[in-house]
């Protein structure tokens, strides 16, 4: 079981490279998303990395992840991005029948509703550094901080953390609606966890501006998105770099990634309705 899992990621990394004609199987779909927007946006795949991981066993299947590494030429730029993809892999009498992603669903707190204050506005006062936000994002993409809880769709954690580390101080304790804190790893109000919470916190607090356009943003600076185009957004990253034509690249939790593309449309999740916010956090 554990040689045809090998071959199975071999035959991935053969696809990607161009060594091989690809295959009408779903599992390779998201992958070649991602290499028809590379090309798209003028980028070239130099080399595909990934290294398998087993976490579960049994006769019947295996759940496993892929830590991928994709070596990136872009205009005159070349950058290493990454992302581990948790999957699981059916077996029926030793023969692979089956594999597939696995998707975390999104939190249920999703549906708690999050009230903005004019109070917000009175935050304390503070200077944001993006170098720390961004190293804490590079230190922690695909990691957890023992210092904090552990969520499966951890997204909207990591990100408060990320600027939590750039000194943006919390507020609000201990109403869980009201603005943005953690406590230890029993309590914290539901902007900290809750992708769109957060997104109303950041549009209520007097130390963000909302911009029309990516370009417009720099290392340190945030994404919401709306995947399904709904009013209902359930996903944060944080810029982290550029591409060689400027374009933003972000870091996030739950499906681990770094130096990502911003726009996300090699994403499992991604739907022709998508719609981003994009957040500039005002240095003081």
């Amino acid at each position: 079981m554990k040689e045809k899992l090998e071959n199975l990621l071999k035959e991935r990394i053969a696809l990607l490279a161009g060594e091989r004609k690809q295959s009408r199987s779903s599992q390779n779909e998201r992958l070649m998303k991602k290499k028809k927007s590379l090309k798209q946006r003028g980028g070239h795949l130099v080399k595909v990395m990934g290294r398998g991981n087993i976490e579960k066993m049994t006769e019947r299947e295996a759940i496993y992840t892929i830590h991928w590494s994709f070596a990136i030429k872009h205009g005159d730029q070349f950058y290493i991005e990454e992302e581990v993809e948790r999957r699981r892999a059916d077996f029926s009498s030793g023969e692979l029948i089956g594999d597939i992603e696995l998707i975390v669903p999104s939190d249920g707190e999703l549906d708690r509703n999050w009230m903005v204050s004019d109070t917000m506005r009175s935050w304390p006062a503070f200077r944001y550094d993006r170098l720390k936000a961004v190293q804490y994002a590079e230190r922690w993409w695909n990691e957890f901080n023992p210092s904090y809880p552990k969520f499966n769709d951890d997204c909207t954690n990591f990100i408060s953390q990320c600027l939590h580390a750039g000194g943006v101080p919390m507020w609000g304790q201990p109403e869980r609606t009201r603005g943005w804190w953690i406590d230890g790893k029993s309590n914290w109000s539901y902007s900290w966890t809750v992708a769109h919470a957060f997104m109303l916190m950041l549009k209520g607090a007097g130390w963000t501006v909302e911009v029309e356009s990516p370009s417009e943003l720099v290392m340190g600076d945030i994404i919401c998105y709306d995947f399904e185009g709904d009013g209902r957004f359930n996903h944060n990253t944080i810029v982290t770099g550029m591409d060689g034509y400027g374009n933003p690249l972000v870091n996030a939790h739950t499906t681990n990634s770094r130096m990502r593309f911003w726009n996300y449309e090699d994403s499992t999740a991604y739907t022709p309705n998508i719609q981003y916010k994009f957040f500039h956090i005002k240095a003081r």
